[in-house]
């Protein structure tokens, strides 16, 4: 299997969700329609930190590559948020994004590869609506931050498709998991936003 195929098999199998997931109104979910910059900024460091959590274990209990990868990605992970928190007047974590309770209980090597890669997907949405807010409020500091946080999406990608090429047993397994990843992100927009009021769905 080419590193590639694995992701865009990902992307594909999930276009709906990740299309929903990165256009505005997911923004809106996430900030509980509080569309301030403080609240923008909460909600994505609140995405990070937990996510940290999430691989800072994931890491102790894999080895060799997997191991590297999810601490890499914990490490990044931890400096978004700290990045983040600087444009903030303080930060205390809030309550774990769905993405985040669902990925604490995926307990197997390649189910966790697999929805590394839906997380990593759906965070990379998540970050470009955060770019496209900032750059709207005229505030072209802050969104050049999110630009490199974007970045670094891309380079999970790219690591994360090399160690599932390299170590995966069950490509079927992790195709599932990173599909289930992603619809646990989608699962909490739409319920947050029905329960706003709101339609998830775009109106055409």
């Amino acid at each position: 299997m080419d590193p590639s195929e694995f992701v865009d098999a990902v992307r594909e199998e999930n276009k709906t969700a990740l299309s929903r997931l990165g256009a505005s109104k997911a923004l809106y979910a996430d900030t509980g329609g509080d569309l301030e910059d403080d609240a923008v900024l909460r909600a994505a460091a609140d995405r990070a930190h937990h996510a940290a959590a999430v691989f800072e274990t994931w890491a102790d209990e894999e080895s060799g590559a997997v191991a590297d990868l999810f601490a890499s990605a914990a490490a990044s992970e931890r400096d978004h948020v700290e990045t983040v928190a600087d444009h903030l007047d303080g930060y205390d974590p809030g309550d774990p994004p769905g993405v985040a309770t669902h990925l604490e209980g995926v307990g197997d090597t390649d189910g966790r590869l697999g929805a590394f890669v839906g997380w990593v997907l759906a965070a990379g949405n998540n970050a470009d609506q955060v770019v496209g807010y900032f750059v709207g409020q005229a505030s072209p500091r802050t969104a050049s931050t999110f630009r490199e946080v974007s970045g670094d999406y891309d380079d999970y990608l790219d690591d994360a498709a090399a160690v599932v090429t390299e170590t995966v047993d069950d490509p079927e397994r992790a195709r599932e998991a990173a599909g289930a990843a992603v619809q646990a992100d989608y699962d909490d927009y739409f319920e947050t936003l029905e329960a706003m009021g709101v339609n998830p769905k775009p109106v055409c």
